[in-house]
């Protein structure tokens, strides 16, 4: 979608707006929200960030998806100063930004970041952002230690398109870096009976929201362990994905995903997805580090690990590839 063809879609009489899901769990899927709870939301980040008329906002993620409308949406509804770039890994390069543009706060995915910062160029140009929000994945701790000494502030947001962006924000850098999520501004949180959160925030729902996202609570934030549809039940052991990822990535920096297949021994067993050609390496570095039943059974090297069009891991598609997988070594 172009920006004129949004902008044209939130002028028009409808009291509505079609958005689409991410797609990280499954096929995207449609929905209708309503412009004046985007509206709320809009206002609520720019309290929250401190953003004024006038203030210069960066759009370079889809309009496809709820979080380049929102840029949008913030720009129109608080008087910000929207300067647009076509999405792409690399927003920030001269050839797609001019290099006197002056940038007040800009969202990305990590993707966008992690490449941002490959380049030395751009990376002097992130730091001079005043608040770099970013979604649509995890801040890993790679990332997050690439970023903490940045001279202003980066934010990871929590949210999903059902709460029309983020909902909660956590800094990732400075003497205020915190692995804990604040709610914004008529947002709170509480745990389901399973441990999934629950959102209530009436401005952009108009009921409370259970989510699939495991998480602890702590003095009103809370903090995630990882999606409730991405454990791997195996033996009688449950294993979140998210776990296994996040440990493997402090001793190896190759690029793979952790899924699952089905086993006739052990209902599901785990499969690790690599990029990587040095498939003994990363299965010793599973051996030495991950406990024994946490340990993938299966893995296998690919072209590609799969990504959705914002960049998260597709899970499905990364079980349907392991699947696939296995069935033609049987």
């Amino acid at each position: 979608m172009s920006i004129k063809a949004f902008i044209e879609e939130w002028n028009n009489p409808s009291d509505k707006v079609l958005v689409h899901t991410s797609g990280s769990t499954g096929e995207p899927k449609p929905m209708w929200v309503e412009k004046r709870r985007m509206e709320a939301s809009a206002r609520t980040t720019c309290r929250f960030l401190g953003l004024h008329e006038g203030d210069t906002a960066l759009l370079c993620m889809s309009l496809d998806y709820i979080a380049g409308k929102m840029m949008v949406v913030r720009a129109l509804t608080c008087g910000l100063h929207l300067i647009t770039v076509k999405p792409c890994s690399h927003p920030l390069a001269a050839e797609h930004l001019p290099l006197s543009s002056h940038i007040d706060f800009a969202a990305m995915v990590p993707m966008q970041v992690y490449s941002t910062l490959q380049v030395a160029e751009e990376r002097e140009r992130l730091k001079g952002i005043q608040h770099l929000i970013i979604g649509g994945g995890a801040v890993d701790e790679g990332l997050a230690a690439a970023l903490k000494d940045f001279p202003n502030a980066v934010w990871s947001t929590y949210g999903m398109t059902e709460t029309l962006s983020h909902i909660a924000m956590r800094r990732v850098n400075g003497p205020k870096a915190d692995d804990w999520y604040t709610p914004l501004e008529g947002v709170t949180v509480s745990l389901a009976d399973d441990g999934c959160l629950v959102v209530d925030a009436p401005l952009v729902c108009a009921e409370k929201l259970k989510t699939n996202d495991i998480a602890e609570l702590r003095d009103g934030r809370f903090r995630i362990l990882g999606r409730a549809d991405n454990v791997i039940c195996s033996g009688g052991v449950k294993i979140q994905i998210e776990e296994v990822e996040r440990l493997l990535h402090h001793h190896t920096h190759a690029s793979l995903m952790i899924t699952k297949c089905k086993d006739e021994k052990y209902g599901e067993t785990v499969v690790l997805l690599t990029e990587s050609a040095d498939l003994e390496t990363l299965k010793r570095c599973c051996e030495e580090h991950l406990p024994k039943y946490w340990q993938p059974k299966y893995y296998y090297r690919i072209d590609r690990l799969p990504l959705t069009e914002t960049g998260k891991p597709a899970r499905k598609q990364a079980e349907d590839m392991a699947t696939r997988l296995r069935f033609q070594q049987l």
